[in-house]
């Protein structure tokens, strides 16, 4: 049951509930650590830190981010490990004006980690990131550059959610 919960919650988050999202993630983190299953608490806890940021709970999404990030250390989790750097470019790249110097560097580390390990998803994410930081620091090379790259890739992989949400951010940066 965690694991649908969790994945569940991601799943609402990503798509604009974040509040459903973060009941179900943070039932589905409690019940890992009951149970004593701590593989995915890395990776629930990055989610959890997503739904807090879109939620417009930025302090929390910094702790959560943190952290994620340090149980995928501990364990080794290195694609968590990802997955938790993505999430701080992400906490950067979110107020008015960005934090544009941490952001691009969570990005890019993030996509390095993630472009070794065969993530091509997460590696296509962190391009729209890029991409989107980019444009809002008015950097429009750059910008349709990365989102040219995030366009390609889900194409590829088929995200058709995902493709739609960077096509929409190429004409906002035109």
């Amino acid at each position: 049951m965690p694991f649908i919960s969790g994945y569940l919650g991601a799943t609402y988050t990503r798509s604009g509930s974040p509040a459903e999202g973060l009941s179900l993630l943070d039932q589905a983190l409690k019940t890992l650590e009951s149970m004593g299953l701590r593989s995915l608490l890395p990776l629930f806890t990055a989610y959890l830190g997503e739904a807090n940021l879109l939620a417009g709970r930025p302090a929390d999404a910094v702790e959560m981010a943190g952290r994620a990030l340090r149980l995928a250390r501990e364990r080794g989790l290195r694609g968590y490990e990802a997955h938790a750097v993505r999430l701080l470019g992400e906490i950067a790249s979110h107020p008015d004006p960005p934090d544009a110097e941490a952001a691009e560097g969570h990005y890019r580390q993030a996509m390095g980690l993630a472009d070794e390990l065969g993530m091509r998803p997460l590696v296509a994410h962190c391009h729209l990131g890029l991409g989107t930081l980019y444009r809002r620091i008015g950097k429009r090379q750059e910008s349709q550059e990365h989102l040219s790259t995030a366009t390609a890739m889900f194409r590829e992989m088929d995200m058709r959610f995902w493709l739609e949400k960077v096509e929409a951010e190429l004409k906002a940066s035109e």
